[in-house]
This record gives structure tokens, sequence and C-alpha cells, in this order.
């Protein structure tokens, strides 16, 4: 009989969680802060995963940290490699109680020859309902914590073998060569709406900003929100990272429809907010994004219209071509349609980079994550119905 291990893992813990995790199993406060800073090496920069391949730290006291902690990540439950090289993995957290099964969400991994983007999911579901968008539809379960935030790091690093020693896999892409890490760019881009968990989102950036650590630039990484407007100003002022707003609408009656969070935050209120981003500038400009969607905000007028509501703004427009899902209610506008948009913004002096689609074949693009979760266990109970319909031979 399997017996759940309830043990936390300091693996995604912060700097003060590790401190009290220190004084819990009995180390003197004249010691916390420097036994905080080994155990921060080896958990981020290091990426250990027991406690015995700590060398500089005594062996009485790793036993008691394995006593009552583990280093666990995140379970992988599956990964799917895109033609592309683009990754997707569907992650089982680690339960919290005896009738917890563990939350899952997926995360998404772009490479390029020049960097590896990990698009990470901030809560399980979401509330925003947005009606081009996959994830809306799987309704909303909670936050996710700062670790398993973090998490989702860790496990993509040591998939990719970014940590020290680690091993690349050699089925797809992986960035490599001298000062390249496979993990150089991290996006708020996956299941959930980032500024709805900002406490958990900033710890998390603390976390993977530390430059003893997992050492990430603020400025390689990117919270994308529907435009909760109270929060921007504190993601510029507390998290220092890159901003992206999920625009899609030049109007609201429009924006109404596909992001349903215009209606208690309209676009004069956004475009407000984003004029008052602290930092933003040219050197560090919004980023908008646009998803193209046929006949409903592709004409030439919208491409006008984005131009004007933007005007005076230090911005980067993302036109992203709208990736189908099955049951979803819009199709993606035709190519033609879409460099017409493209080049009436581009002419008007906004950069308007049409987002190449990465891992549709295994529902990875922008908009397609979604937990199969439901669907998965559905399949293996039919199976172990059957199997015991069938009986042994």
């Amino acid at each position: 009989m399997n017996v759940l291990n309830l043990q936390p893992s300091l693996a995604g813990a912060t700097r003060a969680e590790l401190s009290l995790a220190l004084a819990e199993v009995g180390v003197p406060a004249r010691e916390i802060r420097m036994r905080t800073g080994q155990l921060w090496h080896w958990i981020y920069h290091r990426g250990v995963s027991e406690f015995s391949a700590m060398r500089n730290i005594a062996r009485p006291l790793l036993d008691k940290l394995a006593e009552r902690y583990t280093l666990a990540r995140p379970e992988i439950v599956a990964e799917q490699v895109s033609a592309d090289g683009t990754r997707k993995w569907l992650l089982r957290m680690p339960p919290k109680g005896p009738l917890d099964k563990g939350a899952e969400i997926e995360c998404v991994y772009i490479p390029e020859s020049d960097r590896g983007t990990l698009c990470v999911s901030s809560q399980v579901g979401c509330t925003l309902n947005c009606t081009f968008c996959h994830t809306g539809t799987q309704g909303w379960a909670r936050n996710l914590t700062t670790a398993e935030i973090v998490g989702q790091v860790m496990v993509a690093r040591d998939r990719l073998g970014d940590f020290p020693g680690g091993v690349a896999p050699t089925d797809g892409l992986v960035p490599s060569g001298e000062g390249v890490r496979a993990v150089s760019n991290i996006v708020f881009m996956g299941q959930g709406e980032p500024l709805y968990n900002f406490e958990g989102v900033r710890e998390a950036i603390g976390v993977l900003t530390d430059g003893e650590g997992l050492s990430l630039s603020k400025r390689r990484i990117t919270v994308s929100t529907s435009g909760v407007v109270p929060e921007m100003a504190r993601l510029g002022d507390e998290c220092g990272t890159m901003l992206a707003v999920s625009l899609h609408a030049t109007h609201d009656p429009l924006r109404d429809k596909l992001v349903p969070l215009n209606r208690k935050y309209p676009i004069a209120q956004l475009m407000q907010a984003c004029r008052d981003y602290p930092g933003a500038s040219n050197a560090r400009r919004i980023t908008f994004e646009y998803v193209m969607l046929k006949g409903i905000n592709d004409s030439p007028a919208e491409a006008r219209a984005l131009v004007k509501l933007l005007k005076g703004l230090p911005a980067k427009i993302n036109l992203i071509p709208f990736n189908p899902w099955p049951g979803s209610p819009y199709e993606c506008s035709d190519w033609e349609t879409i460099e017409r948009f493209s080049e009436i913004v581009f002419n008007a002096g906004y950069a308007s980079p049409v987002r190449t689609p990465r891992g549709r074949d295994i529902l990875a693009a922008c908009g397609q994550l979604k937990s199969d979760t439901q669907r998965v266990r559905a399949r293996a109970r039919l199976l172990l119905e059957e199997s015991h319909a069938v009986g042994p031979e």
C-alpha cells in the first residue's frame, strides 16, 4: 500500500520560507542567514533534488531537513513535443492534504535558436472567460502558490538540462552555445490571470530574478494581463518586469464580448493605466496582444483604430493568428488580411510582428492551453473497467 507523502517541498521556497524551515529544525538564529544562502545556492543555482547532494552542509542538518521536507518538483504527468520543437507539460502539484490529489496545470516551452521561452501558469484554470481562449472554458479552481509557479521553471530546467551537469534531451530543439540558457525568458501567459494572483506572482518573480540562484533578468520576464487596472501600477513598481496587455479590440462593445473583464475596466481606464505604467519607455515598450479573428476585429478600419488608440504610447503590437481549439466559435483571419493589418500598423510607426504559431499540433499555442486531465482520467477509468470486465485468462 502506497502512503501519501505530505512532506512539503522547499523547491520553489522564498528566502524567508527557507529561513523559517531552518529555524523549525533547530538551527541557531546566528546561523540562519548563512545556512539560507547555502540552501539557496544548492536549490536554485545547482538545481539539486536531494538534500544529500549538498556537499558543504553538515550531514546531521541535512538529515533533519530530509525528515521534514523534500526538494520535489511538480510531477510531469504528460509531455508532448510538437513537430516544431515546442514542448507542453501537464504538471501535477504536490498534494496539500490527504484529500488533495494535487492541482494539475499546463506550461509550455518554446525554443528558438538564440533563446528559450517558458510560458508559465499562475492559476488553476481562469475566471475571465475570454471567448476566444480555450483555458476560459475550463473554469477556475484556485491560485497557484509561489512555489508552484517557480516549480514550473525548475521542471523545465531539469528536463532541458539547464542546471549545471544537466543533459539536454535529443527529441527536439534546445538552444545551445556559450552563454545560452535553455530557459532564458519567462512569460506569464499560461493558464490564469497573473494580476489576480499578484502576491504569488510577485514573490515568484523575486525568486526567479535573485542573482544568486536562477538569476533571470527582469527584462526577460513578461507579465501579461487582460486588464486588471488596479494592479498594473503595482506590477511596475514592485516587480519591474515587462508588461503585455491582452487587448484584441479597439472599442468597448467588441472587447466586452471578447474579454468580459472589459465591462469592469473599460478601454479608456486600461489605456490610462498603460500610460501610467512605471518604467514604460521606448526601451521598455508595452506589448499589446491582438488575436486575429476572421471578420471580427481584422479589418483595415480596426487597424487604423488601433493606431489611434495607442498614439503616444511606447508600444509594440503582437498580432496573433487565432489558434483553433475543439468547439471554438471563431476562425483565424486569412493571411492576406493579417498582412494588410500589419502593414497599416507598421506604417504608423509601430512594430507589428505576426507571431508564428508554435505547438498548434499539440494544443500548446496561444489561447489553447487547457488541462486534458478529465479526458485522460476518463480514458484511464474506461481501460480499468474493461480490464476488470475481461478478467484474467
